[in-house]
């Protein structure tokens, strides 16, 4: 599925191919447990770019959508080096984005980590709380889904 969205069965997804670097590690050649949040951030980027409703156009319609919740758990460690996948799937975007994460080792196929994020959408300036996503981030979710299938 390399660079494509593909519809599943629950929503939209997209994997986005990342590699634990010097940088990401901890003294024991290990992925600091922290780092996996950027690991997530890297593939919810790519999957909102990918869905055509990204940071920028977040932005640009004047909305933001602060992380409300974070879930995580971690099954082995990725080591300095190793390459992964981060499967980034959209399951709810009609009252808040929620997105459900799968790490895979690249060499050996297990996960590494399973994820959920759920963000809520903000009006600005007013810094009003919305209940419900805007319509243009819907709208591009439901048209992607209905071309893809």
């Amino acid at each position: 599925m390399e660079n494509e969205l593909e519809v599943v069965k629950n929503g939209i997804s997209f994997e986005t191919k990342i590699r634990a670097e010097f940088y990401d590690v901890d003294s024991m050649n290990i992925v600091y447990h922290g780092n996996y949040v950027k690991f997530l951030e890297v593939a919810r980027c790519n999957l909102l770019e990918k869905i055509g409703y990204g940071y920028n156009d977040m932005i640009a319609t004047k909305f933001m959508f602060p992380v409300t919740t974070l879930n995580l758990k971690y099954i082995r460690s990725l080591q300095f080096e190793e390459e992964a996948i981060v499967k980034a799937t959209l399951v709810e975007w009609e009252n808040r984005i929620r997105i459900k994460y799968e790490i895979r080792s690249l060499k050996t196929g297990q996960i590494v980590t399973k994820a959920e994020t759920t963000q809520m959408a903000v009006k600005m300036p007013e810094n009003e709380t919305l209940f419900v996503c805007p319509k243009i981030f819907t709208e591009k979710v439901e048209r992607l889904k209905s071309a893809i299938n």
